[in-house]
């Protein structure tokens, strides 16, 4: 064990209990001070787990995104970050907007999960020496990401905005994953007039299939009249 280790106390906030184990189980090994945020008590919400994460004053904070039932872990980078904890992000989503919105938000880290171990632990120990944990060009890439995701995705509000209230129930159908002649019978009209509606929301949204125009909608948290 080094002393160095000793005197840093981390957070993990993490719903994937073997994940959380195993960096938990390495970091203690090399002397750290180590708390795991119990995330499945029925009653657990952002703002408990953020006082829980609080009281335990530490130097590092391992955040997740995705926090199952909890909900979305990017909201507790500012205030953790505001508190004076280094926040690292180790986060499944590949989405580069993502990572730069974390960044933007705080985090002085933004590690993919399909990292090996060893590098969550080798940043783990910069932040404990108070180390940079990403170059300046890391950060500014990031940050330019985050700038052009949001642009795209008030692009893609303005387009939806363009869309007829019929076409906006077309579109909401197909998230739910209606196909085109379930619509049809649902809304006593032919198979031609859906198809019809379909082909306007794509001209409308500039994309070119029923999938990618499900996904944008998705993307930016749109949902249909009356949903």
């Amino acid at each position: 064990m080094t002393a160095a280790g000793l005197e840093t106390r981390v957070t993990i906030i993490d719903d994937h209990a073997l994940f959380a184990e195993s960096v938990a189980i390495t970091l203690e090994a090399d002397g750290y001070h180590v708390r795991r945020i119990d995330l499945t008590t029925p009653h657990a919400t952002l703002a408990s787990v953020l006082a829980a994460a609080l009281r335990g004053r530490p130097r590092v904070v391992l955040l997740d995104l995705e926090l199952g039932q909890v909900g979305d872990g990017m909201r507790l980078i500012t205030p953790l970050a505001g508190a004076g904890i280094v926040v690292i992000v180790v986060t499944g989503s590949v989405e580069r907007t993502w990572r730069g919105e974390c960044v933007r938000r705080g985090a002085s880290a933004v590690l993919a999960k399909t990292s090996p171990l060893e590098d969550v632990i080798t940043i783990v120990r910069r932040a404990r020496d108070g180390l940079p944990l990403m170059t300046r060009e890391e950060r500014h890439h990031l940050l330019a990401e985050a700038v052009n995701g949001h642009e795209e995705d008030r692009e893609i509000r303005a387009r939806l905005e363009r869309l007829t209230r019929r076409e906006m129930e077309v579109l909401g159908s197909l998230m739910r994953g209606a196909q085109v002649r379930e619509i049809a019978r649902e809304s006593v009209v032919s198979e031609a007039t859906v198809r019809t509606q379909v082909k306007a929301i794509l001209a409308k949204l500039e994309l070119s299939s029923q999938l990618a125009a499900v996904g944008a909608a998705y993307r930016v948290g749109w949902r249909p009249p009356g949903d």
